[in-house]
């Protein structure tokens, strides 16, 4: 089978390189426009661009994905199947162009988590098993029937960074299990099936990180757990931005607020919650580097 891949970020990147070393011939990657970054401003290729540039495959960089320019040289990549993971929403004429379709992997057990952000959100509220799902792309996002679905068990004290490490292997070997299949003919698509209590993955805004420190302390290391490394929770400190990386949970002593917190200047940090402590293990302070609490506190005076 020709496969066309398209994808951007390294949690694609293993997908990628699943399906090269498992055999499979990619005639064309189209993965995310080169943008500046840093403090130089130069241009930054994708990681998926940096991988495909390196194994030899020709790269597409659309700005618009209904370029009559583009869709023309798509085209002529005659490829039988495409697949996208971690990737922008396809317009049909794009995802319909293949005589196998387009298949996308999805960080979450469907239809459960649909949206951008599934690993975040799925720690975020509590969840003990999250998972990856190859489906057949259709019209409405993270619709489409289900081929194949893999569960993965989340740690009590996993970060979203843990278990998108996690997930991005998962992925990967559950998508060429799943290529591999369509290759012979030998799998049974489901619709996925319908849920009274749907629970969404929306996109990730600043405004999601500021921890209240009114609401249950276990919600707000969810909170943390959620966000870390990415896009962080934070809080203010002598009104600068305190992001919080790691944190562990503890009993509240008597009579104090929630908001306020608690150091030794030595060893400890730790905030009260409405119903406990958030004790700050893994911190980055306004304008400093990522640090251990410990360390902070002895460059610091609270």
């Amino acid at each position: 089978m020709k496969i066309v891949f398209m994808g951007t970020p390294d949690f694609a990147v293993a997908s990628l390189n699943a399906l090269v070393e498992a055999g499979f011939e990619v005639v064309g990657v189209v993965t995310a426009a080169d943008k500046p970054a840093g403090r130089g401003q130069k241009l930054q290729e994708s990681a998926v661009k940096q991988y495909a540039v390196l194994k030899g495959i020709p790269v597409l960089q659309p700005l618009k994905l209904k370029d009559p320019i583009f869709l023309e040289e798509l085209k002529s990549l005659n490829a039988d199947l495409q697949v996208v993971v971690a990737f922008r929403m396809l317009p049909e004429l794009v995802w319909n162009m293949p005589p196998s379709g387009t298949i996308n992997l999805h960080a979450s057990l469907l239809p459960q988590y649909r949206g951008a952000a599934p690993i975040n959100h799925a720690i975020i509220n509590g969840e003990k098993e999250s998972g990856v799902t190859t489906f057949f792309l259709k019209h409405e996002i993270d619709t489409g029937d289900v081929i194949f679905s893999e569960r993965v068990e989340i740690r009590s004290d996993e970060t979203a960074g843990e278990l998108h490490d996690e997930l991005m292997h998962a992925g990967a070997g559950l998508l060429v299990k799943t290529v591999r299949a369509i290759a012979n003919g030998d799998y049974q698509e489901q619709p996925q099936p319908q849920s009274a209590e749907l629970k969404h993955a929306p996109k990730i805004f600043k405004e999601d990180c500021l921890i209240d420190w009114n609401q249950p302390a276990l919600k707000i290391y969810n909170q943390i757990r959620g966000l870390s490394p990415y896009p962080t929770a934070f809080t203010k400190l002598n009104d600068k931005v305190l992001k919080i990386f790691k944190a562990e949970l503890e009993d509240k002593e008597p009579g104090i607020s929630a908001g306020a917190f608690l150091s030794d200047g030595k060893t400890y940090l730790k905030f009260a919650a409405k119903d406990g402590f958030i004790k700050l293990t893994d911190l980055q302070y306004e304008g400093k580097k990522r640090m251990r609490t410990d360390e902070f506190l002895r460059g610091m005076r609270l």
